[in-house]
């Protein structure tokens, strides 16, 4: 929420605001749900696109002590802003890499045999056994060491586990945000098999979905990402995160459209009655989905000048979305007003709904030319 009036510039085209209240409150919403497993925070893609290093810090005030990014330079970008804070790597070791990992003690999640092996041998040539992860691949087939890579490792390669502290055995769930679906259990009992193969570590297995699938996935530690930031983690259920982002946009211009004209590029909205339509400093480039475009017969996604609701008309342009502000009062839907597009009563989930998509693509989509708030809720 808005709290300042003089700490938006004049110039603001767009305002996110990041409640770190709500923030906050996920995070131990999902710490108690996790039971006596740790809670770390999944903070990749600049958190989610709303600010790596103020969320970091956000959590970290809250007691979160271990945080999952993708790549080395947000590893070492938080590292710089928390020094104690125990940093995993998702992406796993590039090439040549490890040598860049040198003095931020940060943690690669290794997904290959030959990724072991490069660690394995930096330590060794470096003297230190370094702290690394294993990502077991139990059923994505996307990054992770296959069973046939756990059984060398468990045979003919286990000396590698000489030369590096194993600090984590980790997969990750594909289905978790479906509870029924057969793949969380077939996933939770390889894992287990795999995992048995290994030096005993602490295990990692659940994401956001994965902490409300109850305490067989939770083992040491849960990673919880879309659900800190109060997106849906399991589908055909009620959200019980809080909402943590807050989008409003500015009318930049109002103007009276008569019924049967037309609106926006492709003239696909024609207006069925007189209208008032206002144009709002807000676009694809910002964040807000082309797809969320609303043509003639087809109601868009509706935000919000105070209480009145105002539904989005035609098609979401780069830097501009027209409203239908008919049924507001002019003193309200004017030049330089806030539009609420997103919130509390428009949800990211119901605007990714829409849009056939998901709440991680809009979160990380939103632009950084908005103008952003990190604030304090007072509830």
């Amino acid at each position: 929420m808005i709290r300042e009036a003089h700490a938006i510039p004049p110039d603001a085209r767009a305002v996110l605001t990041i409640d770190l209240s709500a923030l906050r409150a996920n995070w131990r919403a999902l710490n108690s749900a996790s039971g006596s497993a740790e809670c770390a925070g999944v903070i990749k893609a600049d958190a989610y696109g709303l600010g790596i290093e103020e969320l970091a810090r956000a959590l970290a005030a809250e007691g979160c002590r271990t945080f999952f990014v993708a790549t080395l330079t947000e590893a070492r970008t938080i590292r710089a802003a928390n020094p104690g804070a125990n940093i995993f790597v998702l992406d796993g070791l590039l090439p040549g890499a490890a040598p860049f990992y040198t003095g931020f003690d940060l943690c690669p999640c290794l997904s290959s045999l030959d990724e072991v092996r490069e660690w394995a041998a930096w330590c060794d040539a470096s003297g230190r056994r370094l702290r690394a992860a294993l990502h077991l691949d139990t059923g994505m087939h996307r990054l992770g060491l296959s069973r046939t890579e756990v059984e060398q490792l468990a045979g003919p390669d286990r000396g590698l586990f000489e030369k590096f502290d194993l600090a984590l055995v980790m997969s990750h769930l594909a289905c978790a945000d479906v509870p029924s679906h057969p793949m969380n259990r077939a996933q939770l009992e390889l894992f287990q098999a795999m995992r048995a193969r290994l030096p005993a570590a602490p295990a990692s297995l659940a994401n956001s979905g994965g902490v409300f699938l109850g305490p067989d996935y939770h083992f040491d530690l849960v990673r919880p990402g879309i659900a800190l930031y109060g997106g849906r983690a399991l589908e055909g259920r009620p959200n019980p995160m809080r909402w943590v982002v807050r989008l409003q946009a500015r009318i930049l211009q109002v103007r009276h459209v008569a019924a049967g004209e037309s609106i926006g590029y492709g003239a696909t909205f024609q207006a069925t009655r007189d209208s008032r339509v206002a144009t709002l400093a807000c676009g694809y480039a910002d964040g807000f989905l082309r797809a969320l475009s609303s043509p003639t017969g087809h109601p868009g996604p509706v935000g919000h000048i105070g209480t009145h609701p105002v539904p989005v008309v035609g098609r979401v342009s780069m830097d501009l979305i027209t409203v239908d502000v008919s049924d507001v009062p002019q003193r309200e839907a004017c030049r330089g007003a806030w539009v609420e597009v997103l919130g509390a009563r428009t949800t990211i989930d119901d605007l990714t709904d829409r849009a056939g998509t998901i709440g991680y693509e809009l979160l990380t989509r939103l632009g950084r030319r908005v103008h952003r708030v990190y604030a304090e809720s007072s509830s």
